[in-house]
């Protein structure tokens, strides 16, 4: 049985509906998930930036779908989000959220695989977000800091042509 995720649950409060964005992205990237995974992000104008050994910046939501979801989405991963704080002010169309991740990786149907390789990512999520014209929090800007990793990072670099 293949698992459905709405893109936009009732009865959440503005905290909870603000942090939904980013648990959208997370569940869309673990389970390759488009439409839920542009559910998150407020249209093509927005960014997300990849704070590690290199700056990266990926501009635009065709670009970041391109290089985290599609990338990321056929492989067996985990995306743990935790520590969010929000910072919203009651009527407010924005926020600003901060939380951090623990991101697991495997190759597509390897991940329960005891020697199979891995690569694990812990970071911090700093986020900027605006309410559409329906009242669904979205993701303008997603920076995420890697603080640490371990494994095998080859697993995130493009295949090779």
């Amino acid at each position: 049985m293949s698992q459905s995720f709405p893109q936009a649950l009732p009865s959440l409060s503005q905290r909870e509906a603000i942090a939904d964005a980013v648990y959208r992205a997370a569940i869309a990237s673990d389970h390759h998930d488009s439409a839920l995974f542009d559910s998150a992000w407020a249209g093509e104008d927005v960014s997300m930036e990849i704070h590690d050994d290199n700056k990266r910046v990926l501009q635009g939501l065709s670009l970041i779908r391109t290089n985290v979801l599609d990338r990321v989405g056929p492989m067996d991963t985990t995306h743990n989000i935790s520590m969010v704080r929000v910072n919203y002010q009651d009527g407010a169309d924005t926020a600003c959220l901060t939380a951090t991740s623990t991101a697991q990786h495997a190759s597509s149907g390897t991940g329960r695989d005891p020697n199979g390789t891995k690569y694990t990512v812990g970071g911090e999520y700093s986020v900027d977000l605006i309410k559409d014209e329906v009242g669904v929090w979205k993701i303008k800007k997603l920076v995420l800091r890697v603080i640490w990793t371990s494994g095998d990072d080859s697993l995130m670099r493009p295949p090779q042509k």
